[in-house]
């Protein structure tokens, strides 16, 4: 039987709940996510779950927050000035924003706060600081 390892191309299928069983994403409607083990392409405990899982394989996995999308990090949140954004904006709390950096790198950020005078942005990923479960379902090694 095909085992999943470094520098395989593999597809699953799965679906990711936070630990209430919050359905955060899932690919059981849609085509299976497929990329390369070892490429860093997914979370870095996702590709561990699947390292070893022979094809047709099924299991369930905790990734603590430090293998999944990293601790929230209060710093990353900024509070900038209403008036730094366009007047025809029309800025709402959960809306998500490019913003770029001094250094041109373009930064996603979401709308946190909103007031008169200031807009809070937050650049934390939405699912920094939780643990996540994941279903994997092994369906394809190339």
């Amino acid at each position: 039987m095909s085992q999943a390892k470094l520098g395989d191309t593999v597809s699953v299928h799965y679906t990711g709940k936070l630990e209430d069983g919050t359905v955060f994403d899932s690919s059981t409607d849609r085509d299976p996510l497929e990329f390369s083990l070892g490429d860093g392409n997914v979370i870095a405990g996702f590709e561990e779950a699947v390292i070893g899982m022979n094809l047709g394989d099924a299991k369930t996995v905790n990734i603590p927050s430090a293998q999944a999308y990293g601790p929230y990090q209060p710093e990353l949140v900024m509070v900038v000035e209403r008036e730094q954004f366009p007047s025809d904006l029309a800025v709402e709390i959960g809306q998500p924003l490019q913003i770029r950096h001094t250094s041109g790198q373009i930064i996603p950020v979401l709308v946190a706060d909103v007031s008169e005078e200031d807009i809070t942005l937050d650049a934390n990923h939405p699912l920094a600081g939780q643990d996540l479960i994941f279903d994997i379902e092994l369906i394809g090694i190339r």
